[in-house]
C-alpha cells in the first residue's frame, strides 16, 4: 500500500514537471482549514522534526525529485502527504499554548477530523447528544422541586409590589394583576401561608395583624423582626427603596388584599360564620375610605361578603333569611359607589342585590332597582353576563318572554370560555330552554350535543321532546321525574306554565289531523278535565290564532277550516313588497355611504 502511494505520488510529479509547471507542495496543495492544528501529545516531536520539514520543503520546491519515504520517518497529514504529524485525538482536549517569550497566547479550536466521525466517535458523539437531551429533564426537576409554600407567600410579597405600584402610578391595571393572581395562590392557599405572609408583612403591634390572624385562628404565631420587603428582589432599585419604606407603614390596599384572602380561605374552608362576623367588620372599615386605588379590591369585598350571608341559616327562600339583612349595606355601597364614579363597586353591588331579590322572591323590588338605577357600561364582561341573566330571569317571571330571550342570549354569549365558569353557562342555557319554549319555539338540538351541556341539560331535552309531541301525560311524567332538579336550577314555576303550550300544540295538531272532532274526543286525547274546559282552550287558541277552525257551541264540536291555495290570497304580494323595500332601503344607504366618502376625498384634495 505505501508503495502504490509513493508511484501515484512520482507520477503527478512528473506529469507536472512535464507540462511546465513547478511541482506544489503538499502543503499548497490541502487547504488551511483542514489541516488540525498540533496538541499537545505532539507538541515535542513537531518541535523535533520542524528541521527535517523545512529541507524537505526547499528540496520539493527546487525540483530535485522524489524520495522515497517510510511511514514514520517524515510527518503525515492523516496518512497522506502531511507535513506536521498530527495524531488523531478528541477534539475535547485543551489547545496548545505556546511556551516562547515572543508569543501569545491563542485558543485554536480543532475541528472534527472526518475519519473520526466514520470511526469510533460516533459512540461518543450520541452519548453526548443523550447528554444534553437529559438536561432540560433535569433543569425541569428542579424548578418542580420548589417548595408550593415558598412560592405562594413569595407571590403574595411580589403583589405587594403591584400594589404599590398601582398606588404610586395610580394605574389599576396593578391592581388588576394582583387580582387575577388570586386564583393560582388559591390552589395552595392554608393557614400556615396566610400567616407567615401577615408576619412578613405588618409589625407586632399592628391591629390589622392581629384581627387577620384572628380570624384564621393563628394568634400566636410570633412576628419576624427583619424588614418584610428587604428581602425582596423585584423591579428597579427605585422599587426596591418604595418597598423598603412601605415595610413601615402598610398601605391599606395591602391590607384589603390579605383580607380578600382570608375570605376566600374561610370560604374554601365553611367557615361561614367567622367569614360572615369578619366580613362585615371588614365592609365597616372598607366604608371609612376613599381610595380610587381601592375599588377593585372593595368589590371583591363586598362579593365573598354576600357568599358567606348566602349560606348562614335560615336559608333563602325564606322571607327571613340572613340575605335580607345585608340589603341596607348594599344599598348604602351602591349609593356611595355612584357618588364616587366607583364603577367597579357599583356593578358588583347592583348583580349582589338582584341575586339577594331573587332567593327571597322579591320580584317587584328587583323591578324597582332596575327601572330606578343606570348598569354601568364600563362593568367587566363577566358582570355583565351575570347583570343580563338577571334581567333575563325578572322578564321571564313577568311573561316578558322576548326581553327575557334577548337578555339570555346575551348572556350565554358573554359567558365566560374557562372550566371553572362552565355553571354559570349551564344555568343560562337551562333558563333559555325554558323561555324559548314559552315562545311556542322548539329549541335547537345543537344545544343539547354540547360536550359541556350534554349531561346537564338531559332532563331539559326529555322536556322539549314531550312538548313538541304535545302529550300531556308525557310532559306530566317527565316534570314529575326531574321534579328535584327543576326545582333546584329555580325552573319549576317556569315550567309548569308549559301545560297550556302542550295543550295548544295538541290541539294544533288535531286540527290538522281532524276536519271535525268532538270536544269530548278532544277531552280524552289531551286527559282535561270536562269539556267545557276543552271548549275554553280551543275558543283561546282560536282567539291566539294558533289554529284556523270554528267551535259549534251547541253539538259540541270543533271543525277545522279547508286550508286555502294561499297563492290566491294577498300573503304572497305582501312577502314580496316588503322584500322589495329591504332592498331598496339597502341601496339608498349604500348610495348615502358613497357620495359622504366621495365628498369627504374632494374635501381633502
Amino acid at each position: 500500500m505505501p508503495g502504490e502511494r509513493r508511484n501515484l505520488r512520482s507520477n503527478k510529479e512528473n506529469s507536472s514537471s512535464t507540462n511546465g509547471e513547478k511541482p506544489r507542495s503538499n502543503s499548497q496543495s490541502s487547504s488551511a482549514k483542514d489541516k488540525p492544528a498540533p496538541t499537545r501529545s505532539t507538541s515535542s516531536r513537531s518541535k523535533a522534526s520542524a528541521p527535517v520539514s523545512k529541507k524537505s520543503a526547499a528540496s520539493e520546491k527546487e525540483g530535485t525529485g522524489n524520495k522515497p519515504r517510510t511511514n514514520g520517518t517524515e510527518s503525515v497529514e492523516n496518512g497522506v502527504n502531511g507535513i506536521d504529524d498530527v495524531d488523531m485525538v478528541d477534539e475535547n482536549q485543551e489547545p496548545m499554548k505556546s511556551n516562547g517569550a515572543a508569543d501569545e497566547e491563542m485558543t485554536v479550536v480543532v475541528p472534527p477530523p472526518k475519519t473520526s466521525k466514520l470511526s469510533g466517535e460516533h459512540g461518543e458523539d450520541q452519548q453526548d447528544d443523550i447528554t444534553m437531551g437529559n438536561a432540560p429533564e433535569s433543569a425541569s426537576g428542579e424548578a418542580d422541586k420548589i417548595d408550593p409554600k415558598v412560592k405562594a407567600v413569595t407571590d403574595i410579597k411580589g403583589n405587594h409590589v403591584l400594589l404599590e405600584r398601582a398606588v404610586s402610578q395610580f394605574d389599576a391595571r396593578f391592581t388588576l394583576r394582583v387580582l387575577r393572581s388570586i386564583s393560582s395562590i388559591r390552589k395552595h392557599l392554608s393557614s400556615d401561608i396566610l400567616a407567615q405572609a401577615i408576619t412578613e408583612t405588618y409589625s407586632a403591634s399592628s391591629p390589622m395583624a392581629k384581627a387577620l390572624l384572628a380570624a384564621i385562628g393563628k394568634e400566636d404565631v410570633a412576628f419576624e423582626a427583619v424588614d418584610n420587603f428587604s428581602e425582596m428582589e423585584i423591579g428597579s432599585p427605585k422599587d426596591k427603596a418604595k418597598t423598603t419604606s412601605a415595610g413601615k407603614d402598610v398601605l391599606p390596599e395591602v391590607d384589603f388584599y390579605l383580607a380578600v384572602l382570608v375570605q376566600i380561605f374561610l370560604y374554601d374552608n365553611q367557615a361561614v360564620e367567622s367569614g360572615a362576623k369578619f366580613s362585615t367588620n371588614l365592609v365597616e372599615k372598607l366604608r371609612t375610605l376613599n381610595r380610587r386605588t381601592l375599588d377593585p379590591l372593595s368589590a371583591r369585598v363586598y362579593f365573598y361578603y354576600s357568599l358567606f350571608f348566602e349560606q348562614l341559616a335560615p336559608l333563602p327562600p325564606s322571607p327571613i333569611a340572613s340575605v335580607v339583612s345585608i340589603r341596607q349595606p348594599l344599598l348604602q355601597a351602591l349609593r356611595t359607589s355612584v357618588l364616587r364614579k366607583d364603577q367597579d363597586t357599583r356593578a358588583t353591588v347592583t348583580t349582589l342585590l338582584l341575586r339577594n331579590y331573587l332567593s327571597t322572591s322579591h320580584i317587584t323590588q328587583a323591578d324597582l332597582l332596575i327601572s330606578h338605577s343606570e348598569y354601568p357600561a364600563a362593568a367587566s364582561n363577566n358582570q355583565i353576563a351575570r347583570y343580563l341573566y338577571y334581567l333575563g330571569r325578572i322578564r321571564a317571571i313577568q311573561l316578558s318572554y322576548t326581553e327575557a330571550h334577548e337578555h339570555l342570549i346575551g348572556a350565554t354569549r358573554k359567558s365566560p370560555s374557562s372550566h371553572s365558569a362552565g355553571g354559570f353557562y349551564q344555568a343560562a342555557s337551562k333558563l333559555l330552554v325554558v323561555v324559548e319554549l314559552l315562545m311556542g319555539d322548539i329549541p335547537d338540538r345543537a344545544l343539547f350535543r354540547q360536550p359541556s351541556l350534554e349531561h346537564a341539560m338531559q332532563p331539559y331535552l326529555s322536556l322539549v321532546q314531550a312538548v313538541r309531541v304535545g302529550k300531556i301525560d308525557g310532559f306530566l311524567n317527565v316534570v314529575q321525574m326531574h321534579n328535584a332538579v327543576f326545582r333546584r336550577d329555580g325552573t319549576y314555576t317556569l315550567i309548569l306554565r308549559l301545560r297550556q303550550n302542550v295543550i295548544k300544540t295538541g290541539i294544533r295538531m288535531m286540527s290538522l289531523s281532524y276536519a271535525k272532532i268532538s270536544l269530548r274526543d278532544i277531552c280524552m286525547k289531551l286527559d282535561l278535565d270536562s269539556e267545557e274546559s276543552a271548549e275554553y282552550i280551543v275558543a283561546k287558541s282560536i282567539r291566539d290564532g294558533v289554529i284556523e277552525a270554528t267551535l259549534d257551541h251547541e253539538q259540541a264540536f270543533m271543525k277545522s277550516k279547508e286550508i286555502g291555495d294561499v297563492y290566491a290570497t294577498k300573503e304572497p304580494g305582501e312577502a314580496f313588497h316588503d322584500r322589495i323595500q329591504a332592498c331598496l332601503a339597502l341601496h339608498d344607504e349604500s348610495v348615502k355611504a358613497r357620495n359622504s366618502v366621495n365628498a369627504a376625498c374632494t374635501l381633502r384634495s
